[in-house]
């Protein structure tokens, strides 16, 4: 490579905090790379512990499971299971999830301090997947305050009118969410409702995946078990009980091959 060449990438990097110019003209690691080489392992740890606990989840209801983190101002997929139903979420990992719908953007977003998470909220466009797309701002800011007060999030037709998803919080030895984890269907697989119904199990495991990850109880937590606090859907009361290793119960699964996007 020229020399010209290397130093210009070296400044290139160096803008970026990724290297740093000393006084004597030498370049040394920049403050920033430690912190991405931080936040890179951290979340291979993440991904390496919930790994087995997501396919648990997943061959116990069936549906589509995701495991989230945010990253450079963007919530991405960390880890999928597919559902074993034909009727496939069109997902992958490494891709960003909508911010202003996806449930697991949500949890992650409502951890944020409030004048971050107001800063966020701010600045994200506002796209009407459907009707049911959060307007703008002021609404989402009231989700994320609810989500924050509840400890679990849903999109119910947010991004798409088909695809219904429950998601529940990953957290550190502080309590700080370092991830989220979901559970999605299309709901001519499952209705709404009966997805809720999931949200006990989701919990648990998503507790259970904290557990692992800080090796201590977890403050902030949920209490396995617990049953699920208020909210409706459609008019019905969320569920509050457990779920057996028994399949979902809803509606037949269509014979379609197509993928739906993700929830």
């Amino acid at each position: 490579m020229h020399k010209s060449t290397a130093l210009r990438l070296l400044r290139t990097l160096a803008e970026h905090g990724l290297v740093y110019r000393q006084h004597d003209g030498r370049y040394r690691l920049g403050s920033r790379l430690f912190a991405l080489a931080a936040q890179a392992v951290e979340h291979l740890d993440v991904r390496g512990i919930a790994h087995p606990h997501l396919v648990r989840l997943g061959e116990t209801c069936g549906h589509t499971v995701h495991l989230a983190v945010h990253e450079e101002g963007e919530v991405v997929y960390l880890d999928k299971v597919d559902s074993r139903y034909p009727v496939r979420m069109y997902s992958r990992v490494g891709k960003t999830v909508p911010m202003t719908v996806a449930a697991v953007a949500k949890l992650i977003l409502a951890d944020l301090p409030e004048p971050e998470r107001r800063a966020v909220a701010e600045r994200l466009d506002y796209p009407r997947y459907t009707p049911r797309s959060t307007p703008d701002a002021a609404a989402y800011l009231k989700e994320l305050a609810r989500v924050r007060e509840q400890g679990w999030a849903t999109d119910l037709g947010g991004h798409e009118e088909s695809i219904n998803c429950v998601a529940a919080p990953v957290r550190g030895a502080d309590g700080r969410v370092v991830a989220a984890l979901s559970v999605s269907a299309p709901n001519v697989v499952v209705s709404a409702d009966d997805l809720l119904s999931l949200l006990p199990l989701v919990r648990r495991t998503a507790d259970a995946v904290s557990r692992e990850y800080a090796g201590t109880p977890v403050p902030g937590g949920t209490v396995s078990g617990s049953p699920v606090p208020g909210g409706t859907v459609s008019g019905s009361p969320v569920p509050g009980g457990t779920v057996s290793g028994s399949p979902v119960p809803g509606a037949p699964v269509a014979a379609s091959e197509t993928p739906n996007k993700e929830a």
